[in-house]
This record gives structure tokens, sequence and C-alpha cells, in this order.
């Protein structure tokens, strides 16, 4: 959520020197550099001017590392503390460097940015408070940093800003349909979660970002899931996954929701089962065809029987109580207690795994990663079973599939036809032809039929008796 941060060190004395500044640019003449920001829905335009990049601070509450502020959790909670000593901004530093979806690597567009700069330059000016913080050009600073430039050019904000006008200027910078540099997938979640937060409807938000209000109302369920699962994943010692570690799976994520909102009028306990099968798989990092697999028919061929139970899984009650009211309510099924279990050790197994607590000893670290281990040699042979089932079945009703869509196709026949002899308009010899090799199709397709079936159908019969008729003319 958004969070009022505390003026930088020697904020006031930097404000004075900014404003002095600007106003210099204003009374120099000639022509002057400015740019426009969206602000409460009208645009403002500012002067820019050429700070020093020593001057400048990364703005803690930026959406571009939000998720993966996560990273390192000792090093997040000191970034809260302090967000202006030298270690939290060198964090910050470091996390707009590093890839979205893996923070442990470099990010290629990071040094695709940085490269741009060092050969053309800075073309675009950045936005900065008059306190010296960054609110557009985070990124770029880093770059120009690294490049060893002394200054960057910025359009300084009125005075009057807060923290929620800053969010505000960001996001819909952002949000320009021209923006070099998306949002990873979890920072676009959490910033419509903090647009939500300040009173937003749907409706405007889904504006704003330029989606449908059902794509937005599928986004929040998926980081509501996210979230859930980080707190399901926590152990004894707090280590749990964090919100980074779902980056890359937003179509997997996108398809389980499509699945869960199909299933769950119909059978919830089997689209619950579902759901924590497939998000196991997609912990595990099976691809986004083979996550497809897990599906209805998965269910009814009993697939998910064969992977790996829970340790220690307690029996199911039949009914739980609502405290307060002394209500009943029934429990989950057991297939759905199962599932959970399961996922959930997997969860916390994960979370062991990822973790940098250097409380975690390394006999721990490797009993995690030898359950996790064994879950994905499960997944992926059960997958895989999944796989060559549905490739049969496929196979068994691509003929029937075929034969409906010909069945389409010559009832469309029908009404060209009517259409063509109205308008004078058929070529009969071209249609006596099409005949033809309809009939001769008809004769290899009976002849096909008609093998290996002792007690043909009412169709087959039909089909077999019209070529019979066919041969004896």
């Amino acid at each position: 959520m958004m969070r009022e941060f505390p003026p930088p060190p020697r904020a006031a004395e930097f404000s004075e020197r900014v404003s002095k500044k600007v106003e210099e640019a204003r009374e120099a003449g000639g022509t002057r550099e400015t740019v426009t920001v969206d602000w409460n829905g009208q645009q403002a335009h500012v002067e820019v001017i050429d700070l020093s990049l020593d001057s400048l601070y990364y703005n803690p509450g930026t959406h571009r590392v939000r998720a993966q502020r996560s990273h390192n959790p000792e090093q997040d909670a000191a970034l809260e503390r302090d967000p202006w000593s030298a270690e939290s901004q060198a964090y910050l530093e470091f996390l707009l460097k590093a890839s979205p979806a893996n923070t442990e690597m470099r990010d290629k567009d990071f040094d695709t940015l940085r490269d741009s700069l060092k050969q053309f330059g800075q073309n675009d000016p950045g936005l900065v408070t008059r306190q010296g913080v960054l609110v557009n050009g985070n990124t770029r600073a880093a770059a120009l940093r690294e490049l060893h430039e002394p200054s960057m050019r910025v359009g300084v904000l009125p005075e009057s800003f807060t923290w929620a006008d800053i969010n505000a200027v960001e996001l819909a910078l952002q949000l320009r349909k021209d923006h070099r540099r998306d949002y990873s997938y979890v920072n676009r979640l959490l910033a419509m979660e903090e647009q939500s937060s300040l009173g937003r409807t749907p409706e405007q938000i889904a504006k704003d970002f330029r989606i449908q209000v059902r794509t937005y109302h599928q986004e929040r369920w998926i980081l509501s899931t996210i979230r859930e699962l980080n707190e399901r994943s926590r152990t004894g010692g707090g280590n749990g996954l964090r919100l980074v570690d779902w980056e890359g799976a937003q179509e997997r994520l996108k398809e389980l929701h499509r699945l869960y909102v199909k299933l769950e009028t119909v059978d919830r306990d089997k689209a619950e089962v579902l759901k924590e099968l497939r998000l196991a798989a997609i912990l595990l990092n099976f691809s986004k065809t083979d996550v497809r697999h897990i599906d209805e028919d998965f269910l009814k061929a009993r697939f998910d029987e064969q992977l790996p139970k829970a340790s220690g899984t307690a029996s199911q009650p039949q009914s739980v109580s609502v405290p307060g009211l002394g209500l009943e309510v029934p429990a989950a099924s057991s297939a759905v207690a199962d599932a959970r279990a399961m996922n959930d050790e997997i969860l916390r197994a994960a979370a062991v795994v990822r973790s940098k607590a250097p409380a975690i000893g390394d006999a721990q670290k490797a009993s995690a990663q030898e359950l996790v281990d064994h879950a994905a040699k499960s997944f992926d042979e059960v997958i895989e079973a999944a796989g060559r089932s549905s490739r049969l079945r496929k196979r068994k009703q691509l003929a029937p599939a075929r034969l409906a869509d010909a069945c389409a196709s010559i009832d469309q026949c029908v009404s060209d036809l009517v259409q063509a002899r109205t308008s004078r308009s058929l070529d009969e010899e071209q249609f006596d032809e099409a005949v033809v090799r309809l009939r001769a199709s008809l004769l290899k397709l009976a002849q096909q039929a008609g093998r290996g079936l002792p007690q043909p159908g009412e169709g087959v019969s039909w089909l077999l008796d019209a070529v019979s008729a066919e041969g004896s003319r």
C-alpha cells in the first residue's frame, strides 16, 4: 500500500538550491525546456534543469521494483526503516539493474538502456521532487551513474506535491502507450491494488490500465491467490515465498483463473482440486502446455491419485464451526484437503530452497530440495501420461470431428445452391464434378467404416447400404 516517506537528509537545503536553479532557467530567456506532467486529470508544464546525480535519491516507493524488494527480506526491512541510507539506496540500485523475473540475474533491458544512453545521450528528462527524489527516471539514473555521468536532466515538480501525487504521476507516466519499459507483471498487480486502496472503482482502474473490467477482476484474483500461497508457504522460522517468485507465471495464472471460474459454478470441489494441482505445477516451473494437461480429464482419469501424498495428513472433519455464530458449515472434501496439504508441503519446501536466510542450514535445504525434486518427478510422470491420454483421445475424436465439419459444409452448400439457382448463376458443370468427387469420397469412407465392425450402428449401416446400392447399379 502507499506509504508516506520522511524527507531525505538536507531536504530543505536541496529544495532551496533547486528552486533557485528553476528561477534561473525561467529568467535566462531564449528557448526553455519543459516537460509535461499528467496531474489530477490536467497537464502541467514543469521546468527542466540539470542536477548532479550525486544529489538525487532513488524513489523508495517506485512501482518498478516493488515486488522485487522481497528479494532480500533483511535489506527490504532496512529500506523500510531508512530509505535514504547509502545501503538502502544501493539496494534499490541493485534491483533497478536486476531482471524482474530473476533478481539473481542482470536485466538485459537495463543493459540496452545503458548502451543507448552511452551512444545517444539522454533524450527524455526524468522527473524529480523539490527534495531530490526521482519520480520518473530511476532506471536511467542508475544507468547514467554506471556510465560515470556527472549530471542528469530532470523536470522539477511543484513544491505542493505529496506522496500521493508522486505515485499518481509515476503511474500515469508508466501507463502511457509510448512508454519504453513496462512494469513487470507482479508490479502491475500491485499498482492496481494500490489504486483500489485509494478508493478508485474497478471501471476507473481498468480504464487507466487500458484493460477490460473483467481482466481487472482477474488480476486482483491472481494477486490474492499469490498472497495466500506466500502466506501458506511460511514455515515456523518465518521463511516464505516472495512476490518476485511468481514473475513469469502470468499466462499460466490467467489460464488457471479461466479454468477455475468455469468449473466453480458447476463443481466447487473439483475447481479447488484443479487449482491446487495447477498451482503446484506452476511453482515447480512446468511449461504452459504441460500445465494445460491438468484439467477435468486429468481428474476423470485419476492421474491425481498418482501424485505424492502429504505426510502425516490428519483425517478431515465433516464440518467446521463458525466462531461467534455457533454455526456448522461443511468442511472441504477429502480430495480438496489432500490436494491442499500436498501443495502446502511443496510451497514450504520451495520457500526453504529459495530462501537466503542464513539461519537455514545446508541439511534443511537439502531435505527441502529432495522433496521438491520428488514432487517435480511425480508431476512430470503424470503430466506425461496425461499428455499421451489426451493425444489418444484427440485421435479417437478426430474422424468424427472432421465428418461433422463436412456435414456443416454440405449444409452450407445447400443454402449456396438455392441462392445460385435463384440468381441463375450456378455453374452446373463444376457442381456436377464436385458431386462426383463427393461420391468417390463416400465410397472410400464406406470401405474404411465397414472394416472391423460386426454390428455397425445406424449411420454406418446407412452408408454401407448406400454404397452397396451404388455398386449394384
